[in-house]
């Protein structure tokens, strides 16, 4: 500023016409060019429901990969890009999750409230990680946007309710083709398959400055672009291009972008991406999109199956406590299989260690006194919880609350559990009015072959131990049970004693 003054006093008409250029600049030209969220007349309850109804026609209708290595890979991407969406996009009960399609199509689409989908043929076609990255950060940037609802909005045509109706009958009635055509516009009628060109503008600067804060080069996006123009030909046709229209300078306008932004970091390419690549090229050949259309084959059991024989948040031991204790459900937890809401009427349950409220629909699943769980009907058997609540206590070597819970997370996530990731470091809270810390485990769970989200809370006792609290769901109905999850740790009461 001092400079700007002295050129004032020398040059004044410089420095106005200076002051001038600052007022009328894009943004960009100081940083980054701002985006503003579209108007929207939707809840954000909305774009949640509207994406988890589709969703599950999607598992129905398509067949995901079987996958936990190439799946945790893509999650783990899709992770770092979700933690880069700028806070002012950011939505608390979105919940993003990514699966792979077993499809040889170039195509990826997202659903409202983050439920994203990538092609196998999408991942095998991108020539570097931060390629993959970037039709990922594109696609999470309409879903961070809103831009479905938003264009509902714009048409004014439709009410909420045949908003999500639209989007699931999209699925039902179109069937696997036009689910994969209508990409992550899916839903709002035939005539509003494609997000208007001001909207994938905004996808794709939105979508360089993620890449650009989850440590990708931002051009790489650009690059895709090309790299999907070029390997779209013959019968993996560019489907993502044909639902996310061109709007116009759509590389030049990425590239421009990306020279004003700083990368955090450097991944633009991976040993681990090269390996995921393999991997799929060394599967049987993936059907297109149209042969699995013409097969009509449903997949009510998508991700069901025999359990494997393993433990589920085991003691330190590396078992499940009391595990003979589980009622006999055949260790058969299929897709199609409902579990029961969380009832709104609770019920408290007593240890020697705790009492808790809990929904008068789930039963406390073996344990003893300091180890227990609680599961609504359909979502336990002989191996574990798919949904539920679990409290344990474990012997640490640290009186340090951080460090104590850093050791806690790290023995959970060996063995039996190694599936699971740590996706966030710890945040403060509290647990009966001690200090607690909590986190967010990830990961494709290898009892149902689904992404599953575990959110712990751990605090220390008086003896040493820590007390922790495991809050276990499938990714794409963890929204569902939050507000159990809640209620639960808000009812919890630790004995006086520890």
């Amino acid at each position: 500023m001092m400079t700007i003054e002295r050129n004032h006093r020398s040059h004044g008409l410089s420095a106005l016409l200076l002051a001038f250029a600052l007022l009328v600049m894009p943004l960009a030209a100081l940083g980054q060019t701002r985006v503003e969220m579209p108007k929207n007349k939707y809840k954000v309850t909305d774009d949640v429901q509207a994406g988890q109804q589709a969703s599950q026609q999607v598992y129905q209708q398509m067949p995901v990969l079987r996958d936990s290595y190439v799946d945790n890979y893509v999650e783990s991407v899709g992770r770092r890009l979700v933690a880069a969406i700028p806070a002012e996009f950011q939505q608390s009960q979105f919940r993003y999750s990514f699966d792979v399609i077993d499809a040889r199509d170039i195509n990826a689409f997202a659903l409202p409230g983050g439920p994203m989908f990538v092609n196998r043929g999408m991942i095998e076609a991108a020539r570097t990680e931060g390629e993959m990255a970037g039709v990922m950060a594109h696609e999470i940037s309409h879903v961070a946007l809103r831009h479905a609802t938003a264009q509902a909005t714009e048409t004014q045509k439709y009410q909420v309710g045949s908003v999500l109706g639209q989007i699931a009958g999209a699925v039902i009635g179109g069937g696997i083709g036009q689910v994969v055509a209508a990409g992550s516009q899916i839903g709002f009628g035939a005539g509003a398959l494609k997000y208007s060109r001001k909207y994938e503008t905004q996808a794709d600067i939105l979508g360089a400055q993620i890449m650009a804060r989850a440590g990708y080069d931002p051009r790489d996006l650009a690059n895709m672009f090309r790299t999907i123009a070029q390997q779209g030909g013959g019968s993996g046709g560019p489907e993502w291009l044909s639902s996310h229209p061109n709007p116009g300078n759509r590389e030049q306008r990425i590239m421009q972008e990306a020279a004003m932004l700083r990368v955090e970091g450097g991944r633009g390419d991976t040993a681990e991406f090269r390996n995921i690549q393999s991997r799929l090229r060394g599967m049987p050949r993936a059907r297109t999109m149209e042969e699995i259309a013409r097969s009509g084959q449903r997949y009510p059991n998508q991700g069901g199956g025999q359990y494997p024989d393993q433990g589920r948040y085991p003691d330190q031991g590396g078992r499940y406590p009391d595990q003979g204790q589980y009622p006999d459900q055949g260790g058969v937890y299929a897709r199609g299989e409902r579990v029961a809401y969380p009832s709104t009427r609770y019920q408290t349950q007593r240890t020697s260690l705790f009492s808790v409220a809990v929904p008068s629909n789930w039963r406390q699943l073996g344990g003893d006194q300091s180890s227990v769980m609680y599961a609504p009907e359909g979502a336990y058997g002989q191996q574990g919880i798919t949904h539920g609540v679990m409290f344990s206590v474990v012997q640490t070597n640290n009186n340090d609350l951080q460090r104590a819970s850093q050791e806690v997370v790290h023995g959970l996530l060996q063995g039996e559990n190694s599936y699971l990731r740590q996706q966030s470091g710890f945040s403060r809270t509290t647990i009966d009015g001690r200090e607690a810390l909590s986190t967010t485990l990830f990961g494709r769970s290898p009892l149902t072959n689904r992404n599953e989200r575990v959110t712990l809370v751990l605090t220390q006792l008086g003896n040493g131990q820590v007390f922790y609290m495991a809050a276990v769901a499938p990714q794409n109905e963890y929204s569902t049970y939050q507000r159990a999850f809640s209620d639960i740790m808000r009812s919890l009461q630790l004995n006086g004693r520890y």
